[in-house]
């Protein structure tokens, strides 16, 4: 939104994302993360706003960051983009990232993507973000590559998450436990040996836990915090414990846990059909930045 506030040098007006409104104050953070604190008396008016598209850029340099939040223990550059493989657990660690000029035609290169998972007993996928490699999905469609499910990038700022989230016990573990573990096995299927490098390669992560008095293993989340970033995923609630708030829960104690460690805001990655999911996310002050389609030949 944009708030009109008086000052001493007069009436001016800030543009930014309202993170914050209680009866005495309300913070705005601007897009270079700077957060004002605007008391309510010095407000003149207030007006929601449009989101602003991402710019290519912006996509790219988010793109960025999830891959090192998510990193695949086999990596190959192709020119801008990346060939990842993880012995086949979870797309995202095992498909090629096209980020800019892959350095040859794009008709090659989608053959290279083919030829090195194929070395690798893997099925050959790419991951294209949208719409700024519109060009790579339209190649991939016209060849005969499958689309799978739109899958939507969505970012917040941490405030929203831990304003929105019930009080629960949660604790936070720099390794997953067994159950943790257990419960992912059952959510992704088999867990290779990469699985213990994709989850635990990072700086910073953290391995949220919420159980029953009893002990039982509830709900779970991990959080990777890259530069500014928290990358929230792997948000899993039994069956018979849903609906309790615990997911909310696991990401907000998360979310306090990157804030206190220098991050301002949060992104994840979510199919677009998954609309129980979605609607979670939209109450932790999620909204969407741009989306991704993987491509399998």
């Amino acid at each position: 939104m944009v708030v009109r506030r008086r000052t001493e040098r007069g009436l001016t007006d800030v543009l930014g994302e309202l993170t914050s409104l209680d009866p005495a104050r309300l913070v705005v953070r601007t897009e270079a993360g700077v957060e004002h604190q605007i008391p309510l008396s010095d407000v003149v008016a207030g007006k929601p706003i449009p989101d602003r598209p991402a710019r290519y850029s912006e996509i790219i340099a988010l793109e960025r960051i999830a891959n090192r939040a998510w990193p695949a223990p086999d990596v190959e550059p192709l020119g801008d983009w990346l060939l990842r493989a993880a012995e086949g657990w979870t797309n995202r660690a095992n498909s090629a990232l096209p980020l800019g000029d892959a350095g040859i035609p794009l008709t090659e290169a989608a053959q290279v993507c083919r030829d090195w998972y194929t070395e690798r007993d893997l099925q050959p996928k790419i991951t294209v973000p949208l719409p700024v490699r519109r060009d790579v999905a339209r190649h991939l469609e016209a060849t005969g590559w499958t689309a799978q499910p739109l899958v939507l990038v969505q970012f917040a700022p941490l405030a929203s998450m831990i304003n929105a989230a019930p009080a629960a016990q949660v604790e936070l573990r720099e390794r997953p436990s067994t159950e943790f573990l257990i419960m992912i096995r059952a959510r992704k299927a088999a867990l290779p040996a990469s699985a213990d490098y994709v989850l635990n390669a990072v700086p910073a992560v953290r391995f949220a836990e919420a159980r029953a008095d009893d002990g039982s293993l509830l709900a779970i989340a991990r959080g990777a915090r890259i530069e500014d970033w928290l990358h929230l995923g792997l948000v899993e609630v039994v069956p018979e414990a849903r609906r309790r708030g615990l997911a909310r829960a696991t990401s907000a104690a998360l979310a306090g846990w990157a804030r206190a460690s220098g991050a301002t805001r949060a992104f994840l990655q979510v199919e677009e059909v998954n609309e129980a999911a979605v609607r979670l996310y939209a109450q932790l002050g999620f909204t969407t930045h741009h989306t991704y389609q993987t491509y399998h030949a």
